[in-house]
């Protein structure tokens, strides 16, 4: 390199660094980026846009830059660099006020400038050839010529390099702008539409109303919250002459026989065309409009549905919002209030033992344990019982609904959760609650215990007497007497009005965030996402966690945006193992373009399966048959990649029998598991398990008190018995020590603090009680003299 070149490079170096910290300091550049970053718009008016959430913002890695062919034209200028001063330099710039304000003011908080500044030193000190205006100003900065604030614009520079964000925060923004949701559907609002709400309680008649326009119509789309619903409106249809398709996310039923679509269809809400006239719409249960996980899909149909009539069945309760999303919309609602079609009543008596039960009752449980507990005693009398659960497949709860309904079968007892609540017709002369308190997942995703709502109870309820049965009036009440009166004021209540909408991201609004952030996983999109988004007074974001849940677990497999969102939005429970395990599996197979066949599907499951033994048997069969579901409900999205459908159907249609011979001998089951499991068989006389709700508190006598066995032969000397209820809940024997609340805390507290049965403050409580309790035992086992009493 010449030296008149070196001489004109250095100068115009020299000059621009100086002239970038100016514009840094007082010029556009710097307003703009941290415009992004500020609540109000440049007129002054509040824009309503809230400070992201810079703990999101993960850096970038910044490899070090390497010698290059051209040498280290920076040390050819001037000198190598003296690396220990240079970190003084480096050290002196982080701790200068001005520059944490400068930082500040082009959006890097105390965090993000912080970050920045570690990877911009690890940079500096690891490179073995900087870039020649970086080499000079750090020289002139060792040398006394330059001032340490003359980094900044080179600093700034790198932390937008490793936070793309601050950048392009205006258009993440934008992106992420859910305040106006109607605008994104431009099909819907290039039509007049005539809302229909049909508002009223359980047994009504208001879906029939409303079922009876969409038979009418020359072409309609009916909008269930359940697979069971989809397929009765498909069946009712059909049953009608009025040809009519059913589409959920496992299955296509097309009834013409070239596979023209019908001008009726019958859907799971998530389902639901957007694209596609209709005349008629309904939309059923609309009160889940609410739901933290699903709601978005009942905001996408009300708002987004393609239809001259749109019909809406459900509580009262969401009346004031869907009118005031149609008020955005420009629609008016007309309200058609129902009342139910017959009389129920709550009871004055509780059942409070198994021993009263008659023909058409149905115990409500909230738990799994406990349908077993309920289940085995009442055919420990020598009653037979169908049970109905949410995790069993619909073939089989649509089988035990039809057992209790035959008036030929001898079984005429239900035990069941809060699956019943929609979906099923059942013949249900008396509904009792086994318990009034319910495992709920809280804002914070944590699992807690807590009263049913009005809304719940009533909706179980009503399932009593319903018209059309043989029960011409339907009764409520509870296993246990103080539960009645608590039942009796929820029921009084009013249900609480519906405030707003679920709204969920998008594909479409991910890919965008992407092209902006190329280096962020999806579920750090996501978090960014909803951390930017912004919504009006009517609408929520939806709970993304099992969204990030499963983008975190298939992270490490190589997928392009839209496959890797598909995967994500498969509507799995996390809290299933086997099935978690299953979608990671079809995730790395699908990433090596491998197809899925139907051979590999039944090698990963083992099929053919046998009936259960016990009931970890049942809880696997019912598992892997959520298995071949997930393998359907990507075989829509997927083709090519799942081309087995119609072998994997016929598969789940056996394991579905499989499952039904299972649960039709439950009972069996439950006393193979207690067996192998060395626990003593339920006593037909033991009480029902309580769990008690007074003051937040749990009972202190509700607990166990036993401890487990360190030893087989310390197993049979305890002589213990586990009880399955609401808790699983034990009786001491009389030689049976109590645990300090150490060993408590470190076994049973930590099992039930996981089961959401004990939080941590109850834990301190309880711990404050042992000990008062225990030293006012000790008190009255010595005398005024300070001695023990023998």
């Amino acid at each position: 390199m010449s030296v008149s070149r070196c001489a004109r490079l250095l100068s115009r170096l020299r000059h621009g660094s100086a002239a970038g910290l100016r514009s840094w300091q007082s010029g556009p550049s710097r307003a703009s980026t941290a415009g992004a970053f500020s609540t109000a718009s440049s007129n002054g008016r509040d824009t309503g846009a809230k400070a992201p959430d810079t703990s999101l913002f993960v850096p970038l890695p910044v490899s070090p830059e390497a010698a290059g062919p051209a040498g280290d034209v920076g040390a050819e200028l001037t000198c190598p660099l003296n690396k220990s001063e240079v970190l003084k330099v480096l050290n002196k710039f982080y701790r200068r006020r001005e520059i944490q304000r400068l930082g500040s003011e082009n959006g890097l908080d105390a965090r993000l400038f912080h970050q920045a500044f570690i990877s911009f030193r690890k940079y500096i000190m690891e490179s073995s050839s900087l870039s020649p205006d970086v080499h000079i100003i750090l020289n002139d900065i060792c040398c006394g010529a330059g001032h340490v604030d003359d980094l900044f614009p080179f600093f700034m520079r790198h932390a937008k390099q490793i936070f793309p964000m601050l950048e392009c925060m205006d258009d993440l923004r934008k992106i992420s702008d859910l305040r106006l949701p109607p605008n994104w559907y431009s099909e819907a609002r290039a039509i007049q539409r005539k809302i229909v709400f049909h508002a009223g309680p359980t047994n009504s008649g208001k879906t029939y109303h409303a079922i009876q326009r969409y038979l009418a119509a020359k072409s309609g789309i009916y909008c269930g919250p359940l697979k069971l619903l989809a397929h009765e409106i498909f069946q009712k249809s059909n049953d009608a002459n009025v040809p009519c398709d059913l589409v959920t996310g496992e299955e296509r039923v097309c009834v013409d026989g070239e596979g023209r679509p019908s001008a009726h269809v019958a859907c799971t809400i998530e389902m639901c065309s957007v694209n596609t006239p209709y005349e008629v719409a309904v939309i059923d249960e609309i009160q889940m409009i609410k739901d933290p996980s699903r709601g978005w899909a009942w905001t996408r149909a009300l708002l987004g549905l393609c239809a001259e009539e749109i019909h809406v069945c459900g509580e009262a309760a969401a009346i004031n919002l869907v009118t005031e999303l149609m008020y955005t919309t420009g629609e008016e609602v007309e309200v058609r209030n129902y009342k139910r079609l017959t009389p129920i009543k709550v009871l004055d008596q509780a059942l409070e033992s198994l021993d009263n039960l008659r023909p058409g009752d149905c115990i409500v449980c909230f738990s799994k344990s406990d349908i077993y507990s309920v289940s085995r005693q009442i055919e420990a009398r020598g009653q037979e019982c169908a049970v109905i659960y949410g995790s069993l497949p619909p073939g089989t709860k649509l089988t035990q609904a039809k057992k209790f309904n035959d008036p030929d079968d001898p079984c005429k007892i239900m035990v069941a959760t809060d699956a019943i609540g929609m979906g099923l017709n059942l013949s249900i002369k008396r509904i009792i609650f086994n318990s009034l308190i319910k495992p709920v997942v809280n804002e914070k995703g944590e699992k807690e215990m807590d009263m049913i709502t009005t809304s719940q109870a009533l909706q179980i309820s009503g399932r009593a007497g319903r018209f059309s049965t043989v029960f011409k009036e339907g009764e409520v009440t509870t296993m246990h007497r103080d539960d009645l009166v608590s039942l009796k004021e929820i029921l009084n209540k009013s249900v609480e009005p519906i405030v707003a909408a679920g709204l969920h991201p998008t594909a479409e609004q991910i890919e965008m965030f992407a092209y902006h952030l190329p280096g962020a996983t999806l579920s750090n999109l996501i978090d960014i996402f909803v951390s930017l988004s912004q919504v009006d007074g009517h609408y929520f974001v939806c709970n993304v966690d099992d969204f990030k849940f499963l983008a975190d677990m298939i992270q490490h497999i190589p997928l392009n945006l839209r496959a890797r969102y598909v995967f994500c939005t498969a509507p799995i429970n996390k809290k299933q193992p086997y099935v978690c395990t299953s979608l990671l599996k079809f995730a790395r197979q699908f990433s090596r373009n491998e197809p899925l066949t139907f051979d590999w599907l039944c090698r990963h499951i083992n099929w053919p399966l046998i009936p259960p033994r016990n009931i970890k048997d049942l809880v696997h069969l019912e598992a892997v048959h959520d298995v071949l579901d997930l393998y359907l409900w990507l075989s829509y999205r997927f083709m090519d990649m799942f081309p087995d459908t119609s072998l994997v159907r016929d598969i789940q249609k056996e394991l579905d029998d499989i499952i039904q011979i299972g649960v039709l001998n439950i009972t069996r089951l439950i006393r193979v598991s207690e067996a192998s499991s060395g626990t003593v068989a339920v006593p037909d006389d033991f009480p029902l398990q309580r769990t008690h709700i007074g003051d937040g508190m749990l009972n202190a006598e509700d607990l166990p008190q036993t401890s487990q066995a360190s030893s087989p032969d310390d197993a049979k000397g305890q002589g213990q018995r586990r009880a399955r209820g609401s808790k699983a809940l034990g009786h001491r024997s009389a030689g049976a020590q109590v645990e300090p609340p150490g060993r408590i805390r470190s076994a049973l507290a930590a099992r039930l603090i996981q089961q959401g049965l004990l939080t941590r403050e109850m834990l301190r409580q309880l711990e404050k009680e042992w000990l008062a309790d225990r030293g006012g035992n000790a008190a009255q086992n010595t005398d005024p003299k300070g001695k023990k009493r023998k």
